[in-house]
């Protein structure tokens, strides 16, 4: 039976570029402080929401990503959101450029590949040992395998005509990947110190390709990231 899923979808965000010095303070703090990151990425959004509003990232659209080159001191960190960003509360002298914004507006559609890379948070839940009838969700618990991360990811493809939740309640992503062609890399853990001590965020990029199969499944979850951690720079995917 021919799919009557719609064949192309709109993609609209605003994406934040920002290059600053890895040995200034404030920026040195936020490389050892995943809360202190994630203050940093939401300061460019003051007043759009309620202040302590607990689903402001999300109202906002607000999901993040960054590199660091240690030898040339150089942190560049990407934030997309659905409204703009004003960067002015970061000091002049941790940026080493001026912030360039960019409006995206593309039309993605059935068939297209794209080039992608994102930084993901991949977890699964372990069994407690609890009987079935208490409906304990289990720990979650991260891989630290790049095996057992590329079939996390593999598990959230999405063929042609496959609904966009898998039966077992995996969300697809509305693309397919050729496995061979996806190149998984472990990174560093990061941890905050204070006041959020129990907090450990296992990292792995993924790059690779992907051929869109939904393109209102992909769009959304361009708009909404991938997986758990998107308050701490994971799930954003960046295409091309």
């Amino acid at each position: 039976m021919k799919s009557t899923r719609p064949t192309a979808a709109r993609f609209v965000a605003t994406h934040s570029i920002l290059t600053l010095d890895a040995r200034h303070p404030f920026v040195a703090k936020s490389l050892v402080d995943a809360q202190d990151m994630h203050r940093t990425v939401m300061s460019g959004f003051r007043d759009w929401v309620q202040d302590g509003d607990p689903s402001a990232r999300s109202q906002m659209g607000i999901l993040s990503t960054w590199s660091v080159d240690l030898k040339a001191a150089a942190l560049v960190l990407v934030v997309q959101s659905r409204v703009p960003a004003d960067w002015s509360r970061i000091p002049t002298k941790a940026l080493t450029d001026k912030p360039h914004t960019i409006t995206v507006d593309r039309t993605i559609r059935t068939g297209e590949v794209l080039g992608f890379r994102t930084v993901v948070n991949p977890t699964y839940n372990r069994p407690t040992g609890k009987p079935a009838s208490e409906k304990a969700r289990g720990a979650r618990v991260a891989h630290s395998n790049p095996e057992h991360v590329k079939k996390w990811f593999l598990r959230r493809l999405q063929d042609e005509d496959e609904p966009a939740t898998a039966q077992d309640g995996v969300v697809r992503i509305g693309a397919t990947a050729n496995p061979s062609e996806l190149a998984v890399r472990m990174l560093p853990t990061i941890s905050s110190p204070t006041p959020h001590k129990g907090l450990r965020i296992v990292r792995a990029e993924i790059r690779g390709t992907l051929t869109v199969t939904d393109p209102e499944t992909l769009t959304q979850t361009l708009s909404n990231g991938l997986g758990h951690a998107r308050a701490y720079s994971c799930g954003l995917i960046l295409t091309r």
